[in-house]
């Protein structure tokens, strides 16, 4: 459910499209459902909840194998059956995703702004790459080659980043504020792709809208219901939680009129109240049906 995650496996995968869209849904249900990190889950249960989602068993335990070579998964065992959790290591990653993907903030219009300002020698271009790409991938803009610019809160994940990755001594933030009369709304249209961002709102808000009209009353849930909504659920926040990161909240006064991520951001969270604890019922009686005896 984070960055680092979504670092290990986009970019990285021998498949297409298809084949990086299930590695992301067994990540989806781990991070949901196998948390704390490290709080094993039954392959047999997980390969049941990725079937409902339209994948064989086989592609499943395969992703599943792939995401252990990675580091991703680490094996264990539950009740004698064969069993996997995230490495405990990736906690505190997931928590900050989690509070990035499922409660967005927005950045006020007055609040200071982080600049990251890199050099690196032709020699080392592999660092320049990993810099950038990185820094694109937390929602930094680029204001010119080698200076990159984010809202303020985006500072300690990126100097984790740099941190994590050797690139420190590569680098330097700075804490600034705009001066003089220029327009900021003009430039952030131009530090950030607002129009691939807008695409990207659109895609979520054709397939998820309609959803709205659909979500159960209060009533009771039925089997159908629970298994209903996770089917809904994990596609759901599984093409969400890649853009809290491509937005980083950008402030509104400095968006076009009625952008409409606004809107996404409002039928994500209404859908989120209500499917997650649904969907979460249902995967943990899937999870937890005995899995003695399966492999």
């Amino acid at each position: 459910m984070t960055i680092a995650l979504d670092e290990i496996i986009a970019g990285r995968e021998a498949g297409g499209h298809g084949q990086q869209a299930h590695h992301r849904f067994v990540v989806t249900v781990f991070g949901l459902y196998g948390r704390p990190c490290g709080r094993f889950l039954p392959v047999s249960g997980v390969v049941r909840l990725l079937t409902e989602l339209g994948y064989e068993g086989a592609s499943v335990r395969s992703s599943i194998s792939r995401l252990k070579k990675r580091g991703v998964l680490v094996s264990g065992k539950i009740h004698g059956a064969n069993a996997y959790a995230m490495a405990p290591e990736l906690e505190d990653h997931m928590r900050i995703g989690d509070e990035r993907i499922l409660a967005p903030r927005t950045a006020s219009v007055g609040d200071p702004w982080l600049l990251a300002s890199y050099s690196v020698p032709e020699s080392e271009r592999s660092n320049r790459h990993k810099i950038r790409a990185g820094l694109a991938r937390l929602g930094f803009g680029t204001v010119a080659s080698g200076l990159s610019i984010a809202p303020i809160r985006l500072q300690a994940e990126a100097e984790e980043y740099m941190d994590k990755h050797g690139l420190s001594d590569y680098i330097e933030f700075f804490v600034s504020s705009p001066a003089g009369g220029s327009d900021l709304r003009d430039k952030v249209a131009r530090w950030w792709d607002l129009d691939e961002l807008e695409r990207l709102y659109g895609e979520f808000l054709t397939t998820y809208s309609p959803e709205l009209d659909r979500l159960p009353g209060r009533s009771a849930p039925t089997a159908a219901v629970l298994g209903a909504a996770f089917r809904t659920y994990v596609p759901m926040i599984t093409q969400w939680r890649r853009l809290p990161y491509q937005d980083p909240g950008l402030p509104p006064e400095l968006l076009p009129d009625n952008w409409i991520g606004t809107t996404a951001r409002r039928v994500f969270s209404e859908l989120n109240r209500v499917l997650a604890p649904l969907a979460k019922r249902h995967a943990l009686q899937v999870l937890t049906d005995d899995p003695r005896g399966r492999t």
